[in-house]
C-alpha cells in the first residue's frame, strides 16, 4: 500500500502500511517516528513489529518511562526507543546507544528530534499528524 505525501489513513490502513514498510527495511535500519502525543507512533511500531515477527507482541508498548524496549525476533533484536523524557542527547551515550543501534535488526525511535544528531544519516523518517476534525485518521508522510 503506497502512501501519497500527506495522505490520511485510518488505524487499520496505517497498520497495513506499517507492515509493508517493515518488510522493506534492511537489517540495521533506523526508523524515526515524528508526531505529537497520540499521533499513532507506537501503534505504527506495533504493526511493524508484527511484520518483523516479534515473538511477544504483548510486550510491544510505549517505552516512555523505560526509554528503551528490546523485542526478540527470529532474526535478531528490535530496539524501540521513546526519547520524550530525555533531557539531552548525552543521555543516549549512557544507554550505550551506538552499540544498541549497531547490533539491532531494526531500531524504531519515537521523538527522534531529542536525539540531537545521534541518528544515522540514512534513517527513514515517518511523520504522523492528527487530521483536524477527524479523530479516526492520521496524516502520514515518509522520507
Amino acid at each position: 500500500m503506497s502512501v501519497r505525501p500527506g495522505e490520511a489513513l485510518t488505524a487499520p490502513e496505517m497498520a497495513v502500511w506499517g507492515r509493508e514498510l517493515a518488510l522493506t527495511l534492511e537489517p540495521g535500519a533506523v526508523v524515526a517516528l515524528h508526531g505529537e502525543l497520540g499521533a499513532g507512533k507506537t501503534t505504527l511500531v506495533r504493526a511493524m513489529c508484527d511484520a518483523l515477527s516479534v515473538r511477544d507482541m504483548a510486550a510491544v508498548t510505549s517505552p516512555t518511562f523505560a526509554v528503551l524496549h528490546e523485542y526478540d525476533t527470529p532474526n535478531g533484536i528490535v530496539v524501540h526507543a521513546d526519547l520524550y523524557r530525555l533531557r539531552s542527547s548525552a543521555e543516549l551515550e549512557q544507554l550505550g546507544w551506538d552499540e544498541l543501534v549497531a547490533s539491532a535488526l531494526v531500531t524504531f525511535v519515537e521523538w527522534p528530534e531529542r536525539a540531537d544528531g545521534c541518528l544515522p544519516s540514512n534513517a527513514r523518517h515517518v511523520w504522523l499528524a492528527h487530521v483536524p476534525g477527524d479523530a479516526e485518521r492520521r496524516i502520514v508522510e515518509c522520507k
